[in-house]
């Protein structure tokens, strides 16, 4: 029985305890990666992981350990396992996208964001299963990467329920972290695929600020070339893990900052706009308003002021974007990184599953034409500027610190194992609303922050009735970054922890 605690005891640190025990010679490296191997093992029908780096894992836990025992010094994440999501380049691992055409690719170099946490010590566990080329919001995958090409479906399934999807596209980074495989690790976000997977796994998840795309406001290192893109102006690398302080951590290292300290919620400043609270689900907006009381209680002042014509103003753009960019992108990822494909048609004819192949027939099809750049050329020079300075000016009018909404509107859905993606149905105000689209359902309130590439972090902040996770999302002023995490941090202290997991 008390090894039976001890190994419980390991699942439940944190990743700054982790580096913290291991620094400090109260954990060894190799006992507690031994034991995240054990985990994902006993654990590997949620398919949250495509590839397994059992054996490399293991060599760089012992030489941490080597390395601590001969008095060297220990980067600032040593021995911390983490998950990459296997749309980011990794040198040593197979990078497939959770797609047939990339099944035997093999980038020669790791994406930045990687190279800085492996250099400060993390230590790559694997790669993790995904929404496939990232195009959607369930993780229902229909390759399952490298291990499958084809055949039955293999959706990544969510911890707390596996008849549930983790959200996507980092379902499997997410599912790994809430399922005690690993404390941390990376995942990507073009709409929100950092954010979702992070609310229905009941785990944090970071969008960092990506400001003009590919230009001024960029917090992470890494290029369009540096994971499988979809929009260079929306494309943004971000850690998960069960705690925001986790988060931080993480983003210090990326970044080369300190890492924050937690922000008192006295007097905190914050924003409650109308529009994104509307339409929830009864069960998550049960555990939204027990959330927001506790903060109230903390000493939080909430403005009640809407975004007025938010939704509207993202909604001519957010597609538009999403569909046009890839054009371009894709093709210059592919050849930059000596792909085997390289073109878009290359890639669309082997993709598996259904949803994915829609999307790619609409990036193919008119929005690649001469006029339709027209019109994203627009948007780019007005209808994307506009949305940012809505954003700007109401945290300078309201003089709060970032807005806080439900980061989804609904809980995690059934998996749909046949077609990738189906229409909800859910209850708002004790009225079914029936046939709602999936994709647009779950990344209503995470989108519209993508657009205007200000930073978002969504926190765990309770379960439904039923017993699925609900987070709750902030987001803050372009650049705001460390702020926001700070106030998360603050933020988590007062909601506590969720309880894990029952698989």
């Amino acid at each position: 029985m008390a090894h039976a605690k001890t190994k419980d005891a390991l699942s439940e640190l944190t990743a700054t305890q982790v580096v913290r025990d291991i620094s400090n010679g109260k954990l060894k490296a190799e006992t507690y990666m031994a034991a995240m191997i054990a985990r994902a093992k006993a654990v590997s029908s949620l398919n949250a992981m495509i590839y397994l780096n059992e054996d490399k894992a293991m060599a760089a836990a012992r030489q941490v350990d080597a390395d601590r025992a001969a008095g060297k010094k220990l980067g600032a994440l040593a021995g911390l396992p983490i998950v990459v999501k296997d749309n980011i380049n990794t040198k040593d691992m197979k990078t497939t996208g959770g797609t047939p055409s990339l099944r035997n690719f093999q980038p020669s170099k790791n994406a930045p964001s990687v190279q800085k946490l492996i250099d400060a010590g993390a230590i790559v566990l694997g790669k993790s299963n995904l929404h496939e080329w990232a195009f959607g919001i369930t993780s229902t995958n229909f390759t399952l990467g490298t291990d499958q090409s084809g055949g039955a479906a293999r959706p990544c399934k969510n911890p707390y329920d596996s008849t549930r999807i983790p959200g996507g596209s980092s379902g499997g980074t997410a599912a790994a972290i809430a399922a005690r495989m690993a404390p941390a690790g990376l995942g990507t976000d073009t709409g929100g695929s950092t954010r979702v997977p992070a609310s229905f796994c009941g785990v944090a998840g970071f969008r960092p600020s990506v400001g003009d795309g590919e230009g001024k406001g960029r917090r992470y290192p890494d290029t369009v070339n540096d994971a499988l893109p979809i929009s260079t102006t929306r494309d943004t690398v971000g850690p998960m893990a069960r705690t925001v302080a986790d988060l931080a951590l993480l983003d210090a290292v990326i970044t080369g900052s300190n890492v924050p300290v937690a922000k008192s919620l006295k007097g905190l400043k914050i924003g409650i706009p109308a529009t994104f609270w509307a339409g929830l689900d009864d069960s998550v907006k049960t555990v939204a308003d027990a959330a927001k009381k506790k903060l109230a209680a903390a000493g939080v002042v909430f403005v009640d002021a809407d975004l007025a014509g938010i939704m509207a103003l993202n909604g001519e753009m957010s597609f538009p974007i999403a569909l046009h960019e890839p054009v371009r992108a894709i093709p210059a990822y592919l050849a930059a990184n000596n792909a085997p494909v390289k073109t878009v048609k290359e890639v669309a004819d082997q993709l598996a599953s259904p949803d994915v192949a829609g999307a790619f027939g609409a990036i193919q099809g008119p929005f690649s034409e001469a006029a339709f750049r027209d019109a994203y050329l627009g948007i780019m020079a007005t209808k994307r500027p506009a949305l940012q300075k809505l954003y700007k000016d109401y945290f300078a009018a309201q003089g709060v610190e970032c807005v806080l909404f439900p980061t989804t509107l609904l809980a995690a859905p059934k998996i749909d194992a046949a077609n990738g993606s189906k229409n909800l149905s859910y209850t708002v105000g004790g009225v079914v609303q029936k046939d709602k689209d999936t994709f647009g359902t779950c990344i209503r309130n995470t989108d519209p922050c993508t657009n205007a590439g200000i930073p978002s972090v969504s926190i765990p902040a309770g379960l439904t009735a039923g017993g699925l996770p609900v987070g709750m999302q902030i987001d803050g002023p372009l650049g705001s970054d460390s702020n926001l995490l700070a106030i998360g941090m603050g933020i988590e202290a007062v909601w506590g922890s969720l309880k894990a997991p029952a698989i």
